[in-house]
């Protein structure tokens, strides 16, 4: 897996991933949302941090810069 997350991608998704998971288990959201806001911040906040996003690779977007 090459990298295609880039810095500014990657905290934005991580503070957004986190800010799902914990709406999610405080229940500040009703049920099933309080589930899918957990699960759709855990997919944001793992693909902050491993730098890859299987949706970039498969349209082919790419954030970071080319070294």
């Amino acid at each position: 897996m090459k990298a295609n997350v880039g810095g500014i991608d990657r905290i934005v998704r991580l503070l957004a991933g986190l800010g799902l998971i914990v709406v999610g288990a405080l229940g500040l959201v009703a049920s099933p949302w309080n589930m899918v806001a957990m699960g759709a911040g855990g997919v944001f906040t793992l693909t902050a941090l491993i730098s890859f996003c299987p949706l970039y690779a498969i349209f082919g977007i790419k954030t970071c810069s080319v070294k």
